[in-house]
C-alpha cells in the first residue's frame, strides 16, 4: 500500500523541469538515448551530493537497494555505474551549467532583499577563485605546474544571501585576472575584487560600463594626488584622495581619476589602502563594503566541506565539470527550499536533514521541523556558525 511520497519526490517539485529539458534540447543531450536520460543522470548525481556518496559503485548500490520505488522518485532508467560513467563522459557539461544558472537566477531573486552590512540598494558582488589540486597522471587536461593538475572555480558571488551570480570552471593554468573579461557587468553594481585582480586596462572597462569596483591598491602603484577631502581620523580613515595614475603603462590604461582611501583597522592593527571609481559613497562605507568580500571565501570553504567536489566520479574534463555544476545546482536548490519553505535554519542543516530523510515518506516541511526540534540541543548545532545565512 502506498502511504505517500518520499522526501526526494516533493524535493523535485522545486526544480523547474521545463527549463531543464530546454537546456537538454539545446545541446541534444538525449539524442540516441533509450533508457538513461539526462534527467536520470542529474537525479543520480544530485542524490550523490545530497547523501554524500563517494563513488559510482556507492551510488549504484544505494539506488538499487530500493529499486521498486525508484520510478516514483523520478528515476525512470536503470541505475548502473557503467551507464552513469558513460553519461558523465559523453553528455555535454554545458547542459548542467545552463540549468545551474536557471536555479541560481531563481534563488538570487528570492534573496534580493536580504539584509546587508551597509545600507545600499545596489547589487554587490564579490569575485574570486579557488583551486582544487589533483594528481597530474589522472587529470592531465588541468596541468598548471610540472607535476600538479588542478581546476579553478571562478565565482562571482552575490553577497546578499551568498548566491553565486556566475561561476566559471577552468583548468589551473588559467590566470585569475583573465576571467574579468568574461564578466557581464551590470550598470550601477559594485564589484569587490582582491588585489590580484588589479589590471587597470580591465578595470577601466568597469568604468566604461558604469559599474563600480572596490579593490586594494598595490604598494608600488605610481600616482599623483589631485585632490584631498577632509576626514575624521578618529574613525580610522587616514586620507580620502582623488588621484591620477602616473605610471608609463598604467596612465594609458586608466586615464580617468581614481579614488584612494587609506584606512587603519584598530581591531586588527592593520593599514588598508582601497582603490575605487566611486566618488559618492562615504569613506566609512567603503571599508565594511570591502569586508563583505570575505563571503566568497566562506562560500568556497562551505562547498568544499559539504559538497562532493574534491573527490570525483570521473577523470575527464566533461565528467569533472558535470559534477561541479550539479553540485552547484544542489547548493542553489537548498537555498531555494530554505526561502520558499520559510525555514529558519542554515543550509548545512538542510543538507544534513535531507541526507538522512531522503527515502522517508513524510511531508518535506514536517520532516524539517521535526528533525530540527529533536536535534537542536545536539553537538550538530555547534557546527552551524561556519556558514550561516
Amino acid at each position: 500500500m502506498n502511504l505517500g511520497r518520499t522526501v526526494f519526490s516533493p524535493l523535485l517539485d522545486f526544480i523547474p523541469s521545463f527549463e531543464f529539458h530546454i537546456c537538454v534540447d539545446r545541446y541534444w543531450g538525449n539524442r540516441y538515448v533509450k533508457d538513461f536520460s539526462c534527467w536520470d543522470q542529474f537525479l543520480c548525481l544530485a542524490f550523490a551530493q545530497l547523501t554524500y556518496r563517494t563513488s559510482l559503485r556507492d551510488i549504484e548500490t544505494c539506488l538499487r537497494a530500493p529499486q521498486p520505488k525508484l520510478y516514483h522518485r523520478g528515476l525512470r532508467g536503470q541505475v548502473s555505474r557503467h551507464t552513469l560513467a558513460h553519461a558523465n563522459e559523453v553528455r555535454h557539461w554545458r547542459i548542467y551549467r545552463d540549468f545551474a544558472q536557471v536555479l541560481r537566477g531563481i534563488a538570487r531573486d528570492l534573496y534580493r532583499h536580504e539584509p546587508f552590512c551597509v545600507e545600499l540598494s545596489e547589487t554587490v558582488d564579490a569575485f574570486d577563485s579557488t583551486t582544487l589540486d589533483w594528481c597530474l597522471s589522472l587529470f592531465p587536461w588541468g596541468q598548471f605546474r610540472r607535476r600538479k593538475s588542478a581546476v579553478k572555480l571562478h565565482t562571482l558571488l552575490d553577497v546578499r544571501g551568498s548566491i553565486p551570480a556566475s561561476v566559471y570552471v577552468t583548468g589551473g593554468q588559467v590566470h585569475d585576472v583573465n576571467l574579468l573579461d568574461e564578466l557581464l557587468l551590470e550598470a550601477g553594481a559594485f564589484y569587490l575584487l582582491d588585489r590580484g585582480y588589479v589590471d587597470f586596462a580591465r578595470l577601466y572597462i568597469f568604468t566604461q560600463a558604469c559599474a563600480f569596483f572596490i579593490t586594494r591598491a598595490k604598494k608600488n602603484m605610481q600616482f599623483y594626488r589631485r585632490a584631498s577631502r577632509p576626514v575624521e581620523r578618529s574613525t580610522g580613515v587616514r586620507c580620502d584622495q582623488t588621484i591620477l595614475l602616473t605610471g608609463i603603462r598604467t596612465a594609458q590604461r586608466y586615464p580617468d581619476p581614481l579614488r584612494r582611501i587609506h584606512y587603519f583597522d584598530v581591531e586588527k592593527d592593520s593599514r588598508l589602502t582601497f582603490l575605487t571609481n566611486n566618488f559618492l559613497l562615504p569613506p566609512l562605507t567603503i571599508a565594511p563594503l570591502y569586508r563583505a568580500r570575505w563571503q566568497v571565501e566562506l562560500f568556497f570553504r562551505w562547498i568544499k566541506q559539504h559538497l562532493r567536489i574534491k573527490a570525483f566520479y570521473g577523470t575527464s574534463e566533461n565528467a569533472v565539470k558535470t559534477q561541479v555544476w550539479v553540485a552547484l545546482s544542489v547548493y542553489a536548490l537548498a537555498a531555494l527550499v530554505k526561502r520558499q519553505l520559510g525555514l529558519q535554519m542554515s543550509l548545512y542543516q538542510i543538507l544534513e536533514i535531507l541526507s538522512v530523510t531522503i527515502f522517508e515518506k513524510t511531508p518535506i516541511l514536517e520532516g524539517f521541523l521535526n528533525l530540527t526540534d529533536e536535534n537542536e540541543n545536539l553537538s550538530l548545532g555547534k557546527q552551524l556558525n561556519l556558514f550561516e545565512f
